[in-house]
This record gives structure tokens, sequence and C-alpha cells, in this order.
């Protein structure tokens, strides 16, 4: 199992100024390359505050000319707010100026609040018809001079420019929680991006099976690839994950306000809906979030990860924006590092001396 980082610019106070929340995600994205993450993923979102990326390849671009090795993805662009030309051709571009580490994640879009600015206030779970129509034609875009004439974009014959330079395409990812999603996805030849939310440990091997039935229901492409997020810390003390806890409940009270559209928004900050308001209240419960989410010590990570492993997942990826203090962010990224990597790649390594043992 390999790792990966998500992370984003975040800004929770006005009084924070975007310098600081600048260089906090350009500190981490160096820490992260040297320690040997293997993917850094970023979001799209608009009018947010606490989401501060409205077009990831313009922060992706800007990380590559600061790291080494890591892998730069988007995690995940929205489709309905795209045209394909235009982003076939962006997409591209970017590519050519990260040196070819692009990962092209993309998803119908999750944001209600956002919905309503930015696609004319047509419900978010439409979004995966644009999903299905944008994503096809990109790829033909890519290959060479292509017409389209769908439902929602019609153009004559056009190309993307440019080219990428991963050769037929970069890679690519879906968001997928449900199993058609998963079966559309794998058939495109596309690796599959998922969260467990802060639903319990059983909600990992729901979303494997769904993982695997689609990859033994398409035969006929290549083993795609199977990430999973979850919000990640790390500390040195048991007793230290209150604060991780308290973090994660805010934050999830904010984004259930963009979820479900039933807060206030002022100036791109959005308020925490009180916990009457929120979905799943087991969910915002201390010892759920303390046990559901990636909170411990390594000992204790290192235990949650197996689960993970187990359930077949390619890459496990350490979700950081949730408003985490940026000292225990750096933190979290160290342990795990120092701690929780070695581990895994030890058992990697005897894995492959075993598979070489029977190929001998």
């Amino acid at each position: 199992m390999k790792f990966a980082v998500s992370l984003t610019m975040e800004r929770f106070s006005p009084g924070v100024p975007m310098a600081r929340v600048k260089n906090n995600l350009l500190d981490l994205a160096r820490m992260a390359d040297e320690g040997g993450f293997e993917t850094l993923w970023t979001a799209e979102h608009h009018t947010i505050e606490c989401t501060i990326s409205p077009n990831p390849f313009q922060t992706l671009t800007w990380l590559a000319q600061h790291t080494q090795r890591i892998r730069l993805g988007t995690s995940t662009l929205v489709a309905p707010y795209w045209s394909p030309i235009r982003l076939a051709g962006e997409a591209a571009l970017c590519d050519h100026l990260t040196d070819g580490r692009l990962e092209f994640g993309i998803a119908r879009g999750s944001y209600q609040y956002e919905f309503d600015r930015m696609a004319g206030g047509m419900p978010q779970q439409e979004g995966v018809a644009y999903l299905k129509e944008l994503l096809p034609a990109i790829k033909r875009l890519w290959q060479g001079d292509y017409a389209h004439d769908g439902h929602y974009w019609k153009f004559p014959l056009a190309t993307s420019v440019p080219k990428p330079l991963q050769q037929p395409h970069p890679p690519i990812w879906v968001a997928a929680r449900d199993p058609g999603t998963f079966d559309w996805a794998i058939a495109q030849g596309a690796s599959i991006l998922s969260t467990p939310l802060s639903a319990p440990a059983a909600e990992i091997q729901v979303l494997s099976d769904k993982f695997h039935k689609a990859v033994a229901d398409h035969p006929e492409v290549s083993r795609p690839r199977f990430m999973m997020q979850r919000r990640t810390c790390v500390y040195d003390r048991p007793e230290d994950w209150q604060l991780a806890v308290q973090h994660s409940i805010d934050y999830g009270r904010a984004f259930e306000n963009l979820f479900q559209n039933i807060g206030t928004v002022t100036n791109g900050f959005p308020e925490a809906v009180p916990y009457e308001a929120v979905k799943g209240k087991d969910n915002y419960n201390p010892e759920s979030v303390r046990r559901n989410l990636m909170f411990g010590t390594p000992d204790e990570v290192i235990e949650k990860l197996l689960v993970y492993e187990a359930a077949g997942v390619d890459q496990y990826c350490l979700g950081l924006t949730f408003n985490l203090p940026f000292e225990l962010q750096k933190k979290t990224i160290n342990l795990f590092v120092r701690e929780v990597m070695p581990f895994f790649a030890a058992r990697e390594k005897e894995a492959e001396r075993a598979r070489a043992k029977v190929r001998a």
C-alpha cells in the first residue's frame, strides 16, 4: 500500500493572511515530497475560504516548481463546471508544466452551495450525467481531432492543444461511492478515488466490495488502482486525541452547511450549522470520530491502516484539510514518515521476497 496526502489552501478566519495560507501549503507539500509520499492531491472548489482552489491546475503547476518526485493530482475536478475542450487543454498543459507528474481526478461535484453559484442551481446529484459525457470526450480530444454532438456540449472538429506529455494520457481517477459510478469508471479504464467519510470501519470493506465487483465485471480492462481517503491526525500520546476530534467535528458541521445548503456563508466563510441539523449524528460523537477516522498514535494508526490494506486499498490518502493547526499537520506528516511508512515498506519487501520465491 502506498501513501498520498490531500492538501489545499484553507482559511477559517478573515484575520489569517493569504500569504501565511499559501506558505503553509508549500511547506507541507515539500515535506510530503521529501518524505516519500506517492501523490499530493488537491481539490477544486469555488467561493469558499475553507478550500481555496478555483483552479487546481494552477496550484499543482506552482507546487511542481518546488517539489521533485511527488505525483500531483486533482481530487477532484468538478465535471459540470468545465467544457471538454478547455479541460482537455488545461490538463494537458499542466501535465507538461509538471514534467509528466499529473494525476487526473474528476467527479460529479458535492457541495450544493457551489452548484447554486457555478451550475445554475442544478441539484448536485445530476453532476454524474455531465461526468459521463465529459470524460469520454476529453479522452478523444487527447487523441486527436474529434467532433462532439452530446446532450450538454456540442462542438465541431477540434483537438486538445497541447496533447498530454504522458501517453496516451495522464492516469485518470474518478471519485465514486455508489456501485453504478464504480462500474462506469472502471469500464472507462479509470482508477477509483473513494472515502468512507466518517462512517465506521465496516464501510471500508463495503467500498472495497464495490470496487472488486466492478473490476471482476470488466476483465477487458487492466486492473485499475483504488485510493481511499480519511481525515488523518497522528500524535505522540493517546490522550492528545481531543484536539483532532474537535476540529473534525467543527469542520464537519461547516461541511454540512455547504453539502445540504442549510447555513449561512459570509464573505466566503461558512458557519458551522447546529448539531441538531447534521445528518448521521453518531458520526459527530467524539468517541465515534476518534475510532472511525485515522486519528491516533503511530501504533494506533498502523493498526487502523492494516484494515485498509486487507481491503485491497492501493493508496491510502491522509486528509489533512479540516482546519487542523499547522503545527499538528506538520507533526502528522513527520510521524507518518518516520514511524508509519517504514512499517508498510518492510511489509512490501517481505511480500516481494515471498513472490520471488514462488517464481523461483
